[in-house]
């Protein structure tokens, strides 16, 4: 997949394609949908398939002092659409002057001109144009006017009859509720990120973990969480069962919120490496211990039901 970061740097290839619209933040089972109908249209016209999105997302641009909210980084969400087969990834920076055009102006200069697109896909809710004041029913208009088709693709309800959605699962990280978040995306929640160097605290307790700061994603419920650590390994993601805490260390008066992982029988130097750490189960709410001896105890604990979970769910998939 080829990723494209300005309209004027469109190859001749990625024309009179299969367009699909969206912020696809998650890339969860309701983007899949979208991507699905569109892939089977590319198919058909053999054609290329172009997804559109937006960096950053537009909430970020109009709200920049929300709390974090992204559940997959740039380059995850690239990982994902290629996963999908998308054959270009077009990322347009959304800024004043991109937020002010008129919905017209943004089929003219993305769609017609920048594109040539031959047909255009977008979930139920899709909006563009300043203040969000084009929908799917005026994107048929200005499709049936400037020479491309439109299909709207309807929500998708899980199977509890709820509507996949990048809010619901972040509803669900923040209730310490991975599992039911999981299951909206198509796979567990991921936090990416390079494995900095801490105070090493938890080496002298007899667990060293490995730290990442979550920088924009969305903040899961403090706490611990049986998870499954990813390292490459010649050119293949690596997976490790580990018990993790994100939080900002009470017990340890720590004032950054990290996400420290223990990987279990890994004995590696990982300073400085990309690693991928996916949560599996919520284990407890985060606490302050009485003392160092109490928290080693804690996370003994932790480590020991972690390891169970995981072992069980391993056998499960098997």
């Amino acid at each position: 997949m080829k990723i494209i970061r300005a309209l004027g740097e469109v190859p001749k290839s990625a024309r009179s394609g299969d367009v699909v619209l969206g912020n696809f933040d998650g890339v969860h089972r309701g983007h899949q949908a979208v991507i699905g109908q569109a892939a089977v249209l590319a198919e058909n016209r053999n054609g290329p398939l172009v997804v559109v999105t937006f960096d950053p997302h537009p909430r970020v641009f109009f709200r920049p002092h929300d709390e974090p909210f992204y559940l997959t980084t740039v380059e995850q969400k690239a990982r994902l659409l290629a996963a999908l087969g998308v054959d270009y990834l077009v990322l347009l920076p959304f800024d004043k002057e991109f937020s002010s055009q008129p919905p017209e102006d943004f089929v003219d200069q993305v769609l017609v001109k920048g594109l040539s697109a031959k047909s255009v896909i977008i979930g139920f809710n899709f909006r563009f144009g300043y203040k969000r004041s084009g929908d799917g029913a005026l994107l048929k208009l200005f499709g049936a006017a400037k020479g491309f088709d439109v299909t709207l693709v309807d929500a998708v309800a899980s199977a509890g009859g709820g509507i996949y959605s990048s809010t619901h699962i972040r509803e669900n990280l923040i209730a310490g509720k991975p599992a039911q978040a999981a299951t909206l995306l198509g796979r567990p929640f991921e936090i990416v990120g390079t494995v900095s160097k801490g105070d090493q605290r938890g080496r002298k307790l007899g667990f060293p973990t490995a730290n990442l700061v979550l920088s924009s994603y969305v903040q899961p419920a403090f706490g611990g969480y049986a998870v499954r650590g990813g390292l490459e390994v010649n050119g293949k993601t690596r997976w490790f069962d580990a018990v993790a805490n994100i939080g900002n260390r009470p017990t340890l008066d720590g004032k950054t919120v990290l996400l420290e992982t223990h990987l279990f029988d890994f004995d590696e130097d990982i300073y400085g490496r990309e690693f991928r750490v996916a949560l599996i189960e919520f284990l407890r709410p985060e606490q302050k211990f009485d003392g160092i001896e109490a928290l080693k105890e804690r996370i003994e604990i932790d480590s020991a039901i972690a390891r169970r979970m995981l072992k069980i769910r391993a056998a499960g998939a098997s």
